[in-house]
């Protein structure tokens, strides 16, 4: 096996079906021989697609990454329901959903694209009284969740497929972050009056990483390699590029005049192109929130 890692950088992971994250996590700590690596955003176990993971410095940057916009694509059933909202759960009712017309079935998406209000279900890691809301379920505890501001972009669906009383659509969905695409499927189907649930999810975008750039498992293990650190800042973030003084300044936490770039996070570049940090734009000064310069 060739092994090439770079000590800080992302690598973007096409997660395999069955595996939780933190799986990922420490597989990619074998292949990339550190215990600094993290993930931006989890995928459930029966997803697939991409995952962003951070390595060395590179896990300082997972936390904006987390708040990007993400893509997916799916499958939804109508005319069944499971009490985790997905086809890991258990089938929890039945209803005849032959009757939806497609036409009925895409009003039911567009009515949920835009910026919503959404339940997360009742098996997520939303904290309830300081306690995960999927430990209550398994303990057979309902909690009470409360709805959540969120931005579906994008809800189409692109095929539909019809067997018994069941219907399937498949569907792409672009959504900022904290969207459950399992909760999408259950609230189409409250609103068609028939249930539904998640079949199949694969994300396909997390911010500017796309699938087209994930590397699989096992990919990995024959050649690891990871994105540069100012390579992995410059496609998230706008790039400003600092002279030699500004850049003495940011390489200490130091604050600089704002430039023109909006509020940030703004990826901050020493002249030898190598990053220092990333900064936020307030009252005419950009500071830096994350500084990868030094240690």
């Amino acid at each position: 096996m060739t092994r090439t890692p770079g000590p800080d950088g992302v690598v973007v992971v096409d997660k395999p079906a069955d595996w939780t994250s933190h799986d990922v996590v420490a597989r990619v700590r074998r292949l990339a021989g550190t215990r600094k690596v993290g993930h931006a955003g989890t995928l459930d176990p029966m997803a697939t697609g991409v995952l962003v993971l951070g390595l060395g410095k590179g896990t300082r940057l997972l936390g904006h990454l987390t708040l990007t916009e993400k893509a997916y694509e799916g499958t939804i059933r109508l005319g069944a329901t499971t009490d985790t909202d997905d086809a890991q759960g258990t089938e929890t009712g039945r209803t005849d959903a032959s009757g939806v017309e497609d036409a009925a079935l895409r009003a039911g998406a567009a009515a949920l694209t835009g910026e919503i209000e959404q339940i997360p279900p009742q098996v997520s890691a939303i904290k309830v009284n300081g306690k995960r809301a999927y430990k209550s379920a398994r303990e057979g505890e309902a909690v009470e969740l409360k709805a959540r501001p969120v931005t579906v972009s994008e809800f189409t669906v692109l095929d539909i497929r019809r067997e018994g009383q069941t219907v399937d659509a498949d569907v792409r969905v672009t959504c900022s972050s904290g969207t459950y695409i399992r909760a999408l499927a259950r609230d189409l189907g409250v609103a068609l009056g028939v249930g539904g649930h998640l079949t199949a999810l694969r994300r396909t975008r997390v911010g500017p990483y796309g699938i087209d750039q994930a590397a699989t498992l096992e990919r990995l293990a024959e050649e690891f390699t990871a994105l540069p650190l100012a390579q992995a800042v410059a496609a998230a973030f706008p790039v400003r590029v600092l002279d030699d003084a500004e850049a003495r300044k940011v390489a200490h936490g130091g604050r600089i005049a704002a430039g023109d770039l909006g509020p940030g996070p703004i990826g901050l570049f020493a002249p030898d192109g190598s990053v220092l940090a990333l900064a936020e734009d307030r009252a005419g000064q950009s500071r830096p929130i994350v500084v990868f310069a030094g240690g």
